[in-house]
């Protein structure tokens, strides 16, 4: 495929269980994601073994700090090779400017954590936000086009509202995906491959679907022949 709508959640605590993963994977069809538990036990020496190894990596370290702290560490990331990296759109817009400032145009996609799938309206009460998240996240959305970053991470659910307000060009990365024959763990937000494809996904960040499958490519061939199958009726 030339450009794998499926980023694998690389979620494991040792380097070893995601190399081992990573193994039964085809870089052709699919990126990876990197997240805070992997990295913290790994650091930037699995980002390098990866991208070594042919796979796009999405570092999901959700940069949150003071402008200037957030831009060396945008600047630092893209040193490692990434191909696309997160900060939280809730450090606002001088944050944000100073993210995309730091990175070269063009090179490494910039996209802001809008509300985590984990997150639903009685979590926003109790910390003082408007307790609808399709709002939170459609002013946190617009927030982040209009300081020039290049998506967002929402939940599929609000990616059909995202797709009207932003236009065609603003990339939507969506977890939350859940095949309809397995578990929804320990998200709120989901939906099917197809429902968020239909949607208007870019992306779609799947974890333990894939890495758990007892065959993780069949899996992944499984998912992405969904995926193309929704994509020829759009």
């Amino acid at each position: 495929m030339k450009d794998p709508r499926i980023i694998v959640a690389l979620d494991f605590p040792s380097t070893e269980q995601a190399l081992l993963l990573v193994s039964k994977l085809d870089p052709s069809l699919c990126r990876v994601k990197i997240g805070k538990e992997l990295f913290t036990v790994a650091g930037p020496t699995i980002v390098e073994k990866l991208v070594n190894k042919g796979f796009d990596i999405f570092l999901d370290l959700k940069f949150h700090d003071i402008p200037n702290t957030v831009a060396n560490a945008c600047k630092a990331a893209a040193d490692l090779g990434v191909w696309m990296i997160n900060v939280h759109a809730l450090g606002g817009k001088k944050m944000l400017v100073a993210a995309r400032e730091a990175l070269p145009l063009g090179r490494i996609k910039l996209i802001a954590v809008t509300l985590l799938t984990s997150i639903g309206p009685e979590d926003l009460e109790s910390i003082g936000l408007d307790n609808e998240p399709r709002n939170v996240v459609q002013k946190l959305a617009s927030l982040t086009h209009s300081c020039g970053l290049d998506g967002v991470v929402c939940s599929p659910l609000e990616a059909s509202q995202l797709r009207q307000t932003m236009g065609t060009d603003f990339c939507l990365v969506t977890p939350g995906i859940r095949p309809i024959d397995t578990s929804t763990d320990d998200q709120n937000r989901i939906a099917t491959p197809q429902m968020a494809i239909q949607n208007g996904a870019d992306y779609l960040v799947i974890g333990r679907p894939i890495t758990q499958a007892a065959d993780p490519l069949l899996m992944l061939h499984r998912l992405n022949q969904e995926i193309e199958a929704q994509l020829i009726i759009d």
